[in-house]
């Protein structure tokens, strides 16, 4: 036989794996082995889809070279078989089967004639199989006869028929993400009681095949009654077309249905009742569905029992496909989470006077569950049957045993017995609609506020008005004004004046935190005069004065403004070294009306005010006391007053834990410890912004705490404008490279340097940096404060030469130039001494006349007269000053400087704050120019970060909180380095 014959006649075997691939291989003649490559060219000739066989892949199983024919492709090809026609072919193995049920196959898909695997399903994969009843009588004899039940051939069959229906409908992600948004419980693990499902159920349940017959069985949880003393699980049939027609059946061992259904549900019964009771058993306990012998689902439940059904075995059901029926009261009364009530009695044992926050109140406890409300011994009784559904006033009631035991944790919160203190009931009523309603819960509470039961307080009529005043100022009752003081108070002063006076009747700390110059001041001096002829008609002998505390550099105001407003106040200032002590401080004091003394001064003399009771303890620029570990904070906490008042315009400056100092003198314990506070506020509102915990926080500050600003439309001060403007200047090249020199020691040292040296370091570093964008002289320790004992002319060039080594110095002169041409004064604040002098000196020399200069070492007496001088317009031209220095701490609170509509920050500060009470010793009350703030920034230096961070600040500021400022010693090196490094292009 010639080579041309032996090719016309080819024996090919195909079998197909377990995956669907068909391994292909063929023999010329029945005895020579064809290539790969062969036969892929005569085999696949008119195969479009594998690129008529260039794309498949060969591979060697015992010397014989296959071809593999994906699954995908195999029914596709064998159900076309388009072959050459000059060749004879043989067909061995699995081939003939395969071209004989290929084409069916392949038409069911392509009809949509498959369905999902349960099996694989099972397995957590998903694979398509064809529906057999949709399979052709000879379709399924070949079946039969051609596959095994369980053959290799079976197997691959169903795996090249599942790639095909995702390669022609699948293929896409798209697609398949469609699939999954159409049947979702395909995609789910599969649960335990689909182990024993039927597939035509399964394929029901997951909504692929819909059901036809027309009823659907439920399991109904049949609630105690009348006619039914205990809980009882029935299974029901459900007509479709009725929903409300129930038809109660039972099983049986063998899984029969029983019951009284239309005859034509019989067959559709017969078919499915006997899966019911396998699918049941998955689910439910042995107890559940074990009734009688002949009575399967129809037993007695007990409470425990029903309670784990409608809690947990009812969702396993719905997760399962099955309907199931609950009592009609079940989903309400699940949602109604018990809320414990503390009822204030009508009437209260607390004087109406001076009682505090810690005066105790009588209440009586409820508890509402729904509408219901329950006394206490309702409760109690309820609690003590034990049973989780209670039926009771014929309303069901769910009581877990979880609940009980919050609901007694938070009854034990306050003790019935003893009463409930005014702080308390103040703090659960501001926050009863805030979750969780509990003030300063613990950490680990916190953490789940869902599972926390809400602790409410009802108000009698009496405590109502009063709360409802405290969150009212406007509607506090309005005392007289005192006939001796010599003022008129604006509306909003004589608020602020009636609410002092109302929040002392009840013996409530105040925090009057009015913006700088609007009062504050006369506002506290209404308030002692009020006190004063409170006095004077009760006529008390053993009456003590009140006690104003106040930075050094004030008390001098304080003395001209009680002097000016209240000079029928006799005033005792405790201060200097001729201060008394002992008898005569008593003595002398018992005569005063308000003894002022400073707060160093408390600090030294704490054991010589404590031991009296005063009439009111008041802290001027409270914000002294933010820290509340300091000696100063510790000492003032100790003196003991019929009230305490706290006058500040920053009470929050840096963070909350200076609002928790402040509260904490004014009412000690409203706050709870420092840790508690920190721990619930903190971290939530300073770095979370957790908008329900600022609500609550606002909530519990208000009622303590007055804050107007100058903005403010009921204000209506008519104050002119204030426009702030910033003025950059380049450094000269002697400070850029003293500034470099400056940061490469400081990244040198942090090469070794850690912990607290480190810290210290870096804060060193800093403040040599701001000092040289100020003036090269404050790092060089030069004294450039005195002139020369030179001629005129050398004098004048020095100066000169002063200015010329700082840009910020010679921009400064030049401003002030300008302003005195046109007849204006100016206020500059410095943080340095060294920097404060050097500016005096070359001011006083160019503009040839005093300059003035206000520090923390700045005696009394001076300072009085430094202030008289730079207000006064009755001085001789030659003397009267119109350039005021001041050190930023010394000088930036207290003052009225109202002379000076100029204000220039030489150099800025941390604290956005501190810089506004500066600027408005100028922008206040008595001002009718407008004010011009101009702030100084050296370009490319810290100081330009740090104005970039005074504007993040600021914001902050304006929701009740700013950060820190110890951040940056935390910062990692290199980050620190990109802080505070010096850009070259922006140096002169």
């Amino acid at each position: 036989m010639n080579a041309s014959s032996e090719q016309k006649t080819l024996t090919i075997h195909v079998k197909i794996n377990d995956g669907g691939d068909a391994l292909i291989h063929g023999y010329s003649n029945k005895y020579d082995a064809i290539s790969g490559g062969l036969l892929k060219d005569r085999l696949f000739a008119y195969h479009e889809s594998s690129f008529y066989g260039t794309t498949l892949t060969t591979r060697v199983i015992q010397d014989l070279e296959f071809v593999v024919l994906p699954a995908e492709y195999v029914l596709s090809f064998f159900a076309k078989l388009r072959v050459l026609q000059h060749v004879s072919w043989n067909w061995e193995d699995d081939a003939p089967a395969l071209i004989k049920l290929a084409p069916t196959l392949s038409a069911m898909i392509d009809a949509g004639q498959y369905a999902p695997s349960l099996a694989a399903y099972q397995t957590g994969r998903l694979q398509w199989d064809w529906e057999n009843d949709e399979l052709e009588e000879a379709s399924r004899m070949a079946l039969e006869t051609m596959v095994g039940p369980d053959s290799t051939l079976l197997r691959g069959m169903k795996a090249a028929f599942s790639q095909t229906v995702f390669e022609r409908h699948y293929s896409y992600e798209a697609k398949l993400a469609d699939l999954r948004r159409e049947y979702p419980s395909l995609f789910t693990e599969p649960a335990a009681h689909e182990a024993a499902i039927h597939e035509d159920e399964w394929l029901i349940h997951i909504g692929w095949k819909p059901d036809t017959a027309p009823f659907r069985p439920v399991l109904q949880l049949i609630e105690p009654g009348e006619d039914e003393p205990e809980w009882r699980l029935q299974l029901m049939l459900q007509d479709k077309q009725d929903p409300s027609l129930l038809i109660p059946i039972q099983l049986a061992e063998d899984g029969q249905a029983h019951g009284d259904w239309p005859e034509a549900w019989t067959q559709s019964v017969r078919e499915r009742s006997g899966a019911w009771l396998e699918r049941l058993s998955a689910v439910l306990t042995e107890d559940q569905i074990a009734g009688q012998p002949d009575q399967i689902v129809g037993s007695t439940l007990s409470d425990e029992a029903a309670w784990q059904f409608l809690t947990s075995d009812s969702l396993r059901l719905l997760e399962a496909g099955w309907q199931v029926l609950l009592p009609a009261w079940w989903e309400e009364a699940r949602r109604k989470k018990p809320r414990v009530r503390a009822q204030i009695k009508s009437s209260t044992n607390a004087s109406p006077s001076l009682f505090g926050l810690k005066t105790l109140v009588d209440f009586d406890w409820r508890v509402a569950i729904g509408d219901m409300d329950l006394s206490e011994q309702d409760f109690a009784e309820l609690a003590a049957r034990g049973e989780r559904l209670i039926n009771f006033r014929g309303q069901w009631i769910v009581l877990d045993t979880a609940l009980l035991a919050q609901i007694r944790q938070a009854m034990r919160s306050a003790d019935q017995r003893q009463g409930m203190s005014l702080q308390t009931l103040l703090q659960f009523h501001l926050l009863q609609d805030n979750e969780p309603s509990q003030p300063f819960v613990s950490a680990e509470d916190a953490a789940n506020p869902e599972e926390q039961i809400r602790l409410e307080v009802e108000l009698n009529e009496q405590l109502q008005e009063l709360i409802g005043q405290l969150n009212q100022p406007a509607h506090c009752p309005m005392p007289v004004i005192p006939t001796q003081l010599q003022a008129d108070l604006r509306a909003y002063q004589q608020e602020g004046f009636a609410w002092l006076a109302f929040l002392r009747r009840f013996g409530l700390g105040a925090c009057l935190a009015d913006d700088m110059g609007l009062g504050k001041t006369v506002q506290f001096i209404a308030y002692l005069l009020h006190v004063q002829e409170l006095a004077a008609s009760t006529a008390q002998e053993d009456r003590f004065p009140s006690l104003l505390i106040c930075p050094t550099s004030v008390l001098g105001n304080w003395q001209k403004e009680l002097q000016r407003f209240a000079p029928s106040l006799h005033v005792m200032v405790h201060y200097g070294a001729q201060r008394l002590s002992d008898s005569r401080f008593t003595d002398e004091a018992r005569q005063a009306d308000i003894v002022l003394t400073t707060y160093a001064t408390a600090t030294l003399d704490v054991e010589v005010l404590e031991p009296y009771t005063w009439s009111s303890v008041c802290l001027d620029e409270a914000q002294n006391i933010k820290n509340a570990q300091t000696k100063q904070s510790q000492a003032v906490r100790r003196f003991t007053a019929h009230h305490r008042i706290v006058l500040t315009g920053t009470p929050i400056e840096n963070n909350l834990s200076e609002l928790w100092s402040l509260y904490d003198f004014m009412n000690p314990g409203y706050f709870g410890t420092l840790r508690s506070f920190q721990q619930q506020f903190n971290t939530a509102v300073e770095k979370e912004r957790d908008m329900e915990q600022i609500a609550a926080l606002q909530k519990l500050v208000k009622p303590f705490m007055l804050r107007r600003k100058k903005k403010d439309p009921a204000i209506q001060l008519d104050l002119p404008d204030k426009n702030e403007m910033k003025t950059y200047v380049h450094l000269t090249a002697e400070q850029g490279a003293l500034y470099d020199q400056t940061v490469n020691h400081l990244m040198e040292s942090m090469k070794e340097l850690e912990g607290i040296e480190r810290k210290g370091a870096i804060l060193a570093a800093l403040t040599r940096l701001k000092q040289l964008c100020d003036h090269p002289a404050l790092l060089t320790k030069e004294d450039l404060t005195k002139a020369n004992s030179a001629a005129e002319n050398d004098k004048a060039m020095d100066t000169e030469t002063i200015i010329a080594r700082s840009s910020k110095m010679e921009r400064l002169v030049d401003m002030v130039k300008e302003l005195r041409e046109a007849g204006d004064r100016c206020l500059i604040f410095t943080q340095y001494i060294g920097m404060g002098r050097l500016l005096q000196r070359v001011l006083a020399e160019i503009l040839q006349e005093p300059v003035l200069y206000l520090h923390g070492g700045t005696p009394k007496s001076a300072r009085d007269r430094m202030i008289e001088q730079f207000q006064s317009d009755a001085l001789p031209a030659s003397h009267q000053p119109h350039v005021f220095i001041l050190s930023l701490k010394a000088g930036g609170v207290g003052l009225n400087l109202t002379a000076a509509n100029h204000v220039f920050h030489f150099d800025r500060w941390w604290n956005p704050a501190v810089e506004n009470q500066a600027t408005d010793r100028a922008y206040r009350m008595g001002q009718t120019r407008d004010v011009e703030v101009h702030k100084f920034i050296a370009i490319g230096s810290l100081e330009e970060r740090i104005d970039e961070m005074l504007d993040n600040k600021q914001q902050l500021s304006d929701q009740v909180i700013t950060s820190s400022d110890s951040w940056i010693t935390e910062l990692s090196t290199e980050t620190l380095k990109d802080l505070i490094t010096l850009r070259r292009d922006f140096t002169g």
